[in-house]
């Protein structure tokens, strides 16, 4: 039901057999990096020498668990929106997580969270800049754009565009001396973090534009400020860029080159600062899937990406309005990276999220803490449909909430019969008490009990798998389609699609939900 090609136009042939780039035991503490003064190896290998491994090898090879536990058992997933990461507006989509206690026997379900989190801003970003050819993140020639600014700080900008071209091509490289050049040896440290954990993701575009001309610094004479946006791509060269806006110092001294004097977290987007921007980390690339995680945690990655692989397979099956995703990209935060990556700040229940990165692609955020052994594989599946499903700008209406969520509770349970769906004692309980009986009203709010999360998402899968039962999967993804992508109210989607008024259609899943759950 994939609606096109399964791998998209642009990935690599070779993409199969990437090897597994895992960095060497370190400070794991942010803004903590360890440079070792030697130029990072080549794409294959670690960024600080370490040798690489090939996927078969994996799980042999990435070294001893970093904290109690097998190997592989991953976390859950979270979301922004209502679910997290602070882009409220754009829609719903919350996954529990039940913390604390000895979990129910149902239990990926700590929960996850949609983060309909947008990094709004343009994600076709264009070519390098250079000198007096400069285009901006839409492909236009900066002679299409309103150009702002002196002539002087015109050239300013121009000469600290060359200065990031350079770092770009470094990056690109694998030259670190080079990336770091750039900069004053204060900014160093931090950004030698930056290049390694970029080098582990196989970054493979990095295009930074700058539209506005630089500032001078009010609070630091002889600085000036400088906005930039990067168009990157991991693994896969021609994919659809990735966007992120960065705030950039820089200090210039007479006709010398300007040097880099700090990067700054995105932290200023709704999506907040990306893993790769503060942290360290351990990387493993499959066919389908990349897995990250902090270097304590490296031992999970070799389960973690096996099971990604295979949620994968199923998530390709739900991508409603484009090709599947070239690859999906999995984070797996400990304690401390929860609360910071992508802004942290999720509802306390969950356990998971996705969250929009621009370009068609969102990343997928698992909480180690609210992770049970026994719930992963559904949670992945679920959450990385909603990577496949969701367009880049979330969905814009609560009321929607049980459909999205509901679908990716469909693809959770993987074809498994209703009776042993887990969420089921839940939805129940939901059901006989607290519920209006509306689909619009589903939705929970942050502060709701782990019980009311779980027993909505049980009734948003219910009511999606009797539309299924009754129209088949494809119609019920072109229903999807018109209402998350097309944004069309449920009646008229209702009436486009199924042929039928939606008031009926509403009182019929409701009617069965209530004879399956009640």
């Amino acid at each position: 039901m994939t609606d096109g090609d399964e791998r998209p136009a642009g990935a690599a042939a070779s993409g199969d057999e990437q090897p597994v780039t895992v960095p060497r035991d370190g400070d794991d503490t942010v803004g903590h990096p360890s440079p070792t003064g030697t130029d990072d190896p080549g794409q294959g290998a670690l960024p600080n020498g370490a040798p690489s491994v090939k996927d078969d090898d994996v799980a042999g090879d990435l070294g001893p668990a970093g904290d109690a536990g097998s190997a592989g058992r991953p976390a859950s997933e979270p979301g922004p929106q209502s679910h997290p990461a602070g882009h409220q507006a754009t829609g719903p989509g919350v996954h529990p997580a039940v913390a604390g206690g000895e979990p129910p026997k149902r239990r990926w379900r700590l929960w996850a969270v949609l983060g309909l989190v947008l990094v709004l801003v343009a994600c076709g970003v264009p070519g390098v800049l250079l000198l007096g050819l400069v285009r901006d993140a839409a492909g236009r020639p900066a002679a299409d754009r309103e150009d702002r600014g002196t002539a002087a700080e015109r050239q300013l900008r121009a000469r600290m565009a060359a200065q990031l071209d350079r770092q770009a091509a470094a990056l690109l490289d694998g030259d670190r001396a080079g990336f770091l050049a750039v900069a004053e040896a204060a900014a160093r440290p931090a950004l030698t973090r930056r290049y390694a954990a970029l080098r582990a993701l196989r970054v493979t575009a990095w295009r930074p534009v700058a539209d506005e001309v630089p500032a001078a610094d009010d609070r630091r004479p002889g600085e000036w400020r400088l906005t930039v946006t990067v168009g990157y791509c991991f693994v896969v060269p021609g994919c659809t860029p990735s966007s992120v806006e960065l705030g950039t110092r820089w200090r210039v001294a007479g006709e010398a080159e300007p040097l880099l004097t700090a990067v700054e977290e995105s932290r200023g987007t709704p999506a907040g600062a990306r893993p790769w921007e503060v942290s360290d980390l351990a990387v493993a690339v499959g066919k389908r899937a990349v897995v990250a995680t902090t270097p304590a945690l490296r031992g999970k990655l070799p389960g973690l990406l096996a099971q990604a692989e295979a949620a994968a397979t199923v998530a390709d099956l739900y991508a409603v309005a484009a090709p599947p995703p070239d690859r999906y990209l999995v984070y797996y935060a400990g304690r401390a990276e929860w609360q910071r990556w992508y802004g942290g700040g999720r509802p306390k229940w969950t356990a998971g999220y996705a969250v929009g990165v621009g370009g068609g692609h969102h990343d997928v955020v698992l909480n180690a803490q609210s992770l049970t052994p026994g719930g992963v594989d559904d949670l992945l599946r679920h959450e990385l449909t909603h990577a496949a499903s969701l367009p880049d700008g979330g969905y814009a209406d609560r009321s929607s909430w049980w459909l999205v969520e509901g679908l990716a509770e469909y693809a959770g349970a993987d074809g498994q019969p209703v009776d042993r769906y887990e969420g089921l004692a839940e939805a129940r309980k939901l059901v006989r008490g607290g519920w209006n009986g509306r689909l619009d009203a589903l939705a929970p709010a942050d502060d709701a009990s782990d019980d009311r999360v779980g027993g909505a998402y049980g009734i948003g899968y219910l009511a999606v798998h009797h539309l299924v039962d009754r129209f088949g999967e494809q119609r019920v993804l072109d229903f999807f389609r018109a209402v998350v992508h097309e944004r069309l109210s449920m009646a008229e989607a209702a009436d486009k699609v199924f042929g039928e008024p939606w008031s009926g259609l509403h009182d019929d899943c409701v009617a069965y939900l209530r004879a399956v759950a009640g």
